[in-house]
């Protein structure tokens, strides 16, 4: 997940603010924009779309995890962000459980393969309960990059 994850646009839960799903999408796209990916003028189009997706079906995949993803043509590669929350959100997750674990991917709209893929290796990692319970126990940015990445930051 490190090839797509934007290292200034990890949330760790004690910096973690968001009290619902919309506004936990609008943390996370907004740190995209702090970490210079995307610009002011496409944070609120990006916002709008990754919302959007979530009305066609919940992001929620179940134990702790969701993945609101979209395309759009503001970003010339994919990028993603990833936040932590220590209360746990209301995602209408397929399960019913609140979240924690949050993984944003935006890739553009002429690249569905590549999209795919990496939804496919966050859902591949995210399995792995290790794994998961490491991001949530994180305290900072850095140890979150840390596990990604398999290495010292």
């Amino acid at each position: 997940m490190h090839q797509f994850i934007v290292r200034g646009a990890i949330i760790p839960a004690p910096l973690f603010q968001a009290t619902s799903r919309e506004e936990a999408v609008c943390e996370m796209i907004a740190s995209l924009r702090l970490a210079s990916t995307i610009t002011e003028a496409d944070e609120k189009p990006i916002v709008e779309a990754i919302l959007r997706r979530e009305r066609l079906g919940t992001t929620g995949i179940g134990n702790t995890i969701a993945i609101p993803h979209s395309r759009h043509h503001s970003v010339q590669q994919l990028v993603g962000a990833i936040a932590v929350s220590s209360r746990g959100l209301n995602w209408d997750s397929v399960d019913g459980e609140p979240v924690y674990v949050m993984v944003l991917l935006i890739s553009p709209p002429d690249r569905p393969g590549e999209h795919l893929r990496a939804l496919e290796n966050i859902v591949t990692r995210l399995r792995d309960t290790t794994f998961v319970q490491r991001l949530r126990n994180a305290q900072t940015a850095d140890e979150i990059w840390d596990i990604l990445t398999g290495g010292s930051s």
